[in-house]
């Protein structure tokens, strides 16, 4: 049976159900993950050649076995599918996460509850609150908290049976008042838990019921004529005020509201959120996405609503986008076309816009940044721009076997890993290093022409003048040759050819260029060999297999899709390779194990 008719199998099997839906490759791991009202549609339409894009068709050539989850709604698909994202990250899925880790507020389940900033959520640990873009607020949020209230900040486990046991002495927290000893059993567990309540509503952005609740304590307090304890209440509500007066006030009938809004181009998306809470904005973030397979506005905001409202624990009702999206959330959403409602879409977009604005300053700087190991290359080299994107080739073959190639790539003097390429020879038979070049960079050059892409202002080559030679023939042949500089460097004495010069260029041993490009060379050498010796690795291993009589290509490649590795190949059970290849199959290669 071909891959292409049991992934049809696989499809027409699909229920008529809401389910999330996982496509694998032939590693059997997870490329990408969907939601659908109805899986058996939504996977069909993928496989439908007349509406499918370029990244679409690339996704689904990679297809090589699907599996699903059904669930009972649509909102559990949204859940379940949000999950499995931020949990696996495929590859052809939008990712919502970067390399910042916000903080939040967490309020411990404990006895005692503890009140702390945590980076990573442990959900049996506690309530969360946040996360808080700004660290700043979140401090100013800590700092009141310690002001209105004695919260103890030991890690102390104060069960009942400890506390009575006299098992803990108070310290210092409790003789400077920042604590009322729960340690000795001073605190009752029933006041510590009052002030736990109001300090909920608090990190809520419920400002006014701590204030009432506050107001009838000191109503209480000035009736039984304790004006001290009453003047103290009083300056907590005042510090509550200032603190609810330092947040962006919208419009107090707004009570609890989230905000929503998206603007994209071709290739990324911006998208901010604004929560708000008694008038006042109590959250906001903008993030940018890149587009996989050219999902739409409505997909990519659609996605981003589940992804916030999961990751703040959010219950508001009122939600309001500058697009709809009800289609694709088990939620009323609404898109607001004139008042105070709309003022706060138009909010939402100035805060993308001053996002968009920062990023392409910050762009510009790193553009205007300048780097002083590219001009002295460009200087020496003769160069008729800055190098800012480089190129770098290199051959790996041992005795002419598994001949592989790779390229490394350099932008702004940096590694950009993501540009690094590896090529398996195609064309050449044994140990010729100048053809090899010839057929990588015709190769690599072809692709990038083809696509569209920019070309590098530098091209290096890891040999002498016959490896420069052949690369400069590619780029004949594509008709690039003198569009890009291009040159080479011989390992032995670090001399640099450059095509048309008769004699090498020696460049100063500490000179910051040949510094570069020594680094550029042998991060590409680095990168070839390791290649080379995986390819060798992997073929000696399948040669290994090959050796087993009865044991086919098909069958081999069934194995390694399977276990990945021979060691687990070797160590896999009678059973477990019955699964894979049948029982007849799987005796062979036991016995040849053992045997051998």
């Amino acid at each position: 049976m071909n891959e292409e008719h049991f992934l049809k199998e696989q499809v027409n099997k699909l229920p008529d159900s809401p389910g999330v839906y996982k496509y694998l490759d032939q590693d059997n791991k997870i490329i990408y993950v969907g939601k659908a009202k109805n899986l058996k549609k939504r996977v069909t339409s993928y496989f439908n050649k007349n509406q499918q894009s370029y990244k679409t068709v690339k996704l689904v050539s990679q297809i090589a076995n699907i599996e699903y989850v059904v669930v009972k709604t649509e909102r559990d698909a949204l859940l379940l599918e949000n999950n499995l994202i931020k949990t696996i990250q495929p590859r052809y899925n939008i990712n919502l996460k970067d390399d910042k880790t916000f903080p939040y507020i967490c309020v411990t389940r404990e006895r005692f509850p503890r009140i702390f900033p945590i980076r990573r959520r442990i959900k049996a640990l506690g309530a969360y609150y946040g996360p808080y873009t700004q660290v700043k607020d979140m401090r100013e949020t800590l700092e009141l908290i310690q002001k209105l209230y004695t919260i103890r900040s030991c890690k102390l486990a104060l069960s009942e049976a400890s506390v009575a046991a006299g098992k803990y002495k108070v310290c210092l927290e409790y003789h400077i008042h920042n604590c009322k000893g729960p340690c000795e059993g001073l605190q009752t567990e029933e006041d510590y838990l009052a002030d736990i309540q109001q300090i909920h509503q608090i990190l809520r952005g419920k400002i006014s019921v701590v204030k009432e609740a506050l107001r009838a304590k000191m109503a209480l307090e000035v009736q039984n004529l304790a004006f001290e304890k009453a003047q103290k209440i009083k300056d907590s509500i005042d510090k509550l005020e200032v603190f609810r007066m330092k947040s962006q006030v919208v419009n107090e009938k707004f009570k609890d509201c989230e905000v929503y809004s998206i603007e994209s181009d071709a290739k990324v998306a911006y998208l901010n959120f604004m929560k708000i809470s008694e008038g006042r904005i109590i959250h906001s973030e903008t993030k940018m996405v890149k587009k996989i397979l050219e999902e739409t506005d409505e997909e990519i905001l659609g996605f981003f609503i589940s992804y916030i409202r999961i990751e703040t624990q959010s219950d508001a009702e009122d939600i309001l986008c500058n697009i709809p999206v009800n289609d694709l959330l088990d939620m009323v959403v609404t898109v607001p076309e004139r008042g105070e409602k709309l003022e706060l879409i138009e909010l939402s977009l100035r805060n993308i816009a001053e996002y968009k604005r920062n990023k392409t300053i910050d762009l510009e700087n790193d553009e205007e940044k300048s780097n002083p190991a590219l001009e002295r290359l460009q200087k020496d080299l003769n160069l008729k721009q800055i190098p800012i994107h480089i190129e770098c080739f290199d051959n790996s073959n041992i005795q002419g076997t598994n001949p592989v190639a790779g390229m490394v790539c350099f932008m702004n003097g940096k590694p950009a890993k993501n540009q690094y390429r590896h090529f398996n020879i195609k064309t050449v038979v044994g140990p010729d290093d100048f053809t090899s070049m010839y057929e990588v960079v015709k190769r690599r050059y072809a692709r990038v022409i083809e696509e569209n892409k920019p070309l590098p202002q530098l091209i290096l080559i890891d040999g002498g003048k016959g490896q420069l030679n052949a690369a400069c023939q590619a780029l004949i042949e594509l008709d690039v040759y003198g569009k890009v500089a291009i040159a080479s460097i011989a390992k032995r004495l670090e001399e640099i050819y450059v095509p048309g010069d008769e004699f090498p260029l020696h460049l100063e041993k500490k000179s910051l260029s040949l510094q570069l490009i020594q680094q550029i060379r042998d991060e590409v050498h680095r990168f070839a060999i390791t290649f080379h010796r995986n390819q060798r690795s992997k073929n000696a291993n399948k040669t290994e297999l090959e050796n087993v009589k009865g044991l086919g290509k098909k069958t081999i490649e069934t194995l390694y899709r399977h276990f990945k590795t021979l060691k687990k190949i070797k160590e896999a059970s009678v059973e477990e390779l019955t699964a894979q290849i049948g029982s007849h199959k799987a005796l062979l290669l036991k016995t040849y194990f053992t045997d051998n």
